[in-house]
């Protein structure tokens, strides 16, 4: 009998979660377009670049920006096709024409396009819509994941029927916009660290869009730390914001942010043994309860290894001999 992978015998019939690169990094000028794409093929497939069309460019420039950014698509910087664009919110005229413009001009589809400042599932659902026209007008193969970023009340308030709409990828928190459109009834200290974490409203925010996210297969995107002289700070938010509230992936805002984000993310390589280890003895047994180390495995537990895994092959991680046969049938 053939060895069953995970894929084929952990999810019964339901596509496993998204996985994607622990860090998100944003640039917006094309000075640190180059330093981020640079930094990204020193370092690896471990983080993505998101080039910003909403922030990056000035009033009345905004069709030269989405030039710009198209250039940088499939260019010989685009080492690993991990890079994606944030275009214009939906009140903004100009993220049509953005659209239009990047698909158009880019030699190759961005890894996913970021939706912001989402009001509610019908914005949410017109923009992945005109996503998809604008991809099979220019006859682009492969459909393009969209992200949205949830900073608004009506976002939140929808949240699990954003996080369920098809084409979208991922769910990311603005932070700080979801605390201004509070209107001061939020104090400033929860745009930092450690009032982020603390505040009641906005520690609802992040484990709403958390649990939307795993309810649905998508990935919960954590918001930007805004230290950036002390990476401890960066690396305590990263970690809390795995540990406690169950993100997978956040954003960064400068460079030096990215290595601690990566680092408070990626599976520990003895995670990654054990997690190897575990699953190879389940596969031996047709995936029936095993013991490891004293401790009785089930596919309960699988599925939490398989994740491990998944993780770190995603990010490019060295993975144990043997490894790659439990990914044979993967898609």
């Amino acid at each position: 009998m053939r060895a069953l992978t995970p894929a084929e015998v952990l999810f019964e019939g339901d596509v496993p979660p998204a996985v994607m690169p622990p860090c998100d990094h944003y640039a917006g000028s094309e000075k640190l377009i180059r330093k981020s794409l640079a930094l990204q093929a020193q370092l690896g497939p471990v983080f993505d670049v998101t080039l910003d069309c909403e922030d990056g460019a000035q009033v009345g420039q905004e069709a030269s920006h989405a030039e710009l950014v198209a250039s940088f698509l499939g260019s010989d910087e685009d080492r690993f096709g991990r890079v994606g664009v944030r275009i214009h919110d939906f009140q903004n005229r100009a993220w049509r024409d953005d659209v239009r413009i990047i698909l158009r001009a880019a030699k190759k589809a961005p890894a996913y396009v970021t939706l912001p400042k989402i009001h509610s599932v019908f914005d949410a659902a017109e923009m992945v819509a005109f996503v998809e026209a604008s991809r099979c007008e220019f006859g682009i193969k492969h459909a393009i994941p969209c992200h949205l970023l949830i900073e608004t009340h009506g976002a939140l308030a929808e949240v699990f029927e954003l996080a369920a709409l098809p084409g979208v990828e991922a769910l990311s928190f603005g932070l700080m916009d979801f605390v201004s459109a509070h209107n001061g009834a939020i104090p400033d200290t929860a745009m930092r660290s450690p009032g982020q974490f603390d505040h009641p409203l906005v520690r609802r925010a992040k484990l709403e869009i958390a649990a939307a996210c795993h309810a649905h297969g998508k990935v919960a995107s954590h918001n930007v730390s805004t230290e950036v002289r002390d990476m401890s700070v960066v690396a305590n938010d990263a970690q809390r914001a795995r540990n406690e509230f169950g993100y997978t992936r956040m954003w960064s805002i400068h460079p030096d942010q990215i290595q601690p984000i990566v680092d408070a993310f990626l599976p520990r390589s003895d995670e990654i043994v054990a997690a190897t280890e575990i699953l190879l003895k389940a596969q031996a047994a047709q995936w029936g309860p095993t013991r490891y180390q004293d401790t009785l495995h089930d596919r309960a537990s699988y599925r939490y290894y398989w994740s491990v895994l998944r993780r770190a092959k995603a990010s490019a991680q060295a993975l144990p001999e043997g490894a790659e046969t439990l990914f044979s049938q993967d898609k």
